[in-house]
């Protein structure tokens, strides 16, 4: 399975309005439930006011779009993330999954991925 590594650094934040979200950007992923709002989005675009954040984050996105009846993919890489002690953030689209890493553990994520068979590549 490919994998490709995206290149910016991301921010997990909480906001306190989704007007607060630039849904103008490339890449960001906005949730809202009853009782909070997340911006997950290059540092560089983290709105100005957020209630907190958590920079220093880097995305692996999973090629291919994956079909909801395939099973296992997340917990197969999360797995294989957890054995070398990596903590994960993963976002899932209609397509594609993402698993976000802390950037002081992107190239160890990368290695522990290709060791188990995974292709990783550079974002284009």
């Amino acid at each position: 399975m490919d994998i490709e590594m995206l290149g910016p650094e991301l921010s997990v934040c909480k906001l306190d309005s989704i007007d607060r979200a630039d849904i103008g950007k490339d890449l960001f992923f906005l949730s809202r439930t009853d009782d909070e709002i997340s911006l997950v989005c290059p540092t560089s675009d983290v709105p100005e006011k957020v209630l907190s954040r958590e920079d220093g984050w880097r995305a692996f996105r999973i090629c291919g779009t994956l079909d909801f009846s395939l099973i296992g993919i997340l917990s197969s890489i999360t797995t294989v993330l957890a054995d070398e002690g990596i903590g994960v953030f993963a976002i899932s689209t209609f397509d594609t999954d993402y698993i976000l890493v802390k950037s002081k553990d992107l190239d160890r994520a990368a290695e522990a991925l290709s060791e188990n068979g995974y292709c990783i590549m550079p974002s284009d």
